[in-house]
């Protein structure tokens, strides 16, 4: 019988591991920007010569591929640094949510109904009104982007304080997600698949809130100014 090879975890390795990642991460970045560029010329040019049509509408999904790319080397980016928060008081949360939802929901080629319902009684706290965005903007992503593009849904968004007492915290709920959909990566035990959602969980932990999801709903508690 062979003995057993203990596993340990070496911090050094895996931080000299994380260093040397997102040096690559950033160097993936500039080159996409590069190859973007290259590819801007080329539609621009298969504009001007009036080329095909399937010539024009493969650069546009090349230059959207790449858009996402980037995007994603960016979340990266960030993700690797500490959530830094600069703090207003009596930031309305239901108008940063309403206008989140707006936007969300009149994009282009959208097959998924995206709907709000904000409590008429102030929402106000002491937030970081950009870096909350951010957070909101990426569940309310994450529970259009679970539902099939082919298939269409229903996302609605509410807001409301938990109970009636003065401390009670906000509840923020992202109701009708698929989680066997597309890129849903929420489920009971608040295991975040995704950067996007990763990122988020700390945005509203460092607001003094948590973040959760079940079967069907995502969940944020965010606290609020008395």
């Amino acid at each position: 019988m062979k003995p057993a090879i203990a596993k340990t975890v070496d911090n050094k390795a895996l931080e000299e591991l994380g260093r040397a990642t997102l040096q690559i991460v950033h160097d993936l970045k500039n080159q996409l920007n590069g190859l973007k560029l290259y590819a801007t010329f080329l539609r621009k040019r298969v504009e001007r010569e009036e080329r095909s049509p399937e010539e024009r509408e493969t650069l546009v999904k090349l230059i959207a591929g790449l858009d996402r790319a980037a995007r994603d080397m960016t979340a990266l980016v960030r993700y690797s640094q500490p959530v830094e928060l600069h703090r207003r008081p009596r930031v309305d949360l239901g108008n940063l949510i309403s206008g989140i939802v707006k936007e969300v929901a009149a994009r282009p080629g959208l097959n998924v109904s995206v709907t709000c319902e904000i409590e008429s009684g102030p929402l106000s706290g002491e937030f970081d009104a950009a870096v909350l965005s951010e957070a909101l903007q990426a569940l309310t992503e994450e529970a259009v982007n679970s539902i099939s593009a082919r298939d269409g849904g229903e996302i609605s968004v509410h807001a409301h304080r938990e109970s009636s007492a003065r401390s009670a915290p906000a509840m923020i709920e992202w109701r009708g997600v698929q989680p066997g959909g597309r890129n849903h990566s929420l489920n009971p035990s608040s295991s975040y698949g995704t950067v996007y959602t990763a990122q988020a969980a700390r945005i509203i932990e460092a607001h003094g809130g948590r973040l959760e999801g079940n079967a069907n709903t995502i969940r944020a508690w965010l606290p609020l100014s008395e």
